[in-house]
């Protein structure tokens, strides 16, 4: 019984196949089950051994102020920057230093009130602190 060339092509074109799936389902079991080992591993870890993460309301807000003052470096007349940085400094007790841009608010958009209001506010306190 011999095979003509086109039934051992057919034949070995099969075989190739079969391999190939064999190979690519070990692979996917392969990668899904190393995947699920580093999975359960760092879940094991941050179950046992949390970290505490102890982050001061001050430091967040000393981290805002830093961004608000990046932000205005690059945009010095941002309405959300200037707010937020005048805001953040407020919180810290800082009404000095919440005044340069609460002024500068108060000179780019005069209609509103609220700037006036949180200015002489600010200013009040740096009245009492002296």
């Amino acid at each position: 019984m011999t095979i003509s060339g086109k039934e051992y092509l057919i034949a070995r074109r099969k075989k190739m196949e079969r391999r190939k799936k064999i190979v690519t389902i070990i692979s996917v079991v392969s990668f899904f089950g190393s995947t699920g080992f580093a999975a359960v591993s760092a879940l094991k870890q941050a179950i046992y051994n949390p970290k505490p993460v102890t982050v001061s309301a001050e430091s967040g807000l000393q981290q805002q102020v830093r961004g608000f003052e990046f932000v205005l470096q690059r945009e010095p007349e941002n309405q959300v920057a200037l707010e937020g940085l005048a805001m953040a400094r407020i919180n810290l007790k800082d009404s000095q230093g919440a005044i340069p841009p609460l002024e500068k608010l108060v000179k780019l958009h005069p209609e509103k009130q609220d700037y006036k209001v949180v200015l002489e506010q600010a200013r009040k306190q740096v009245g009492k602190g002296s």
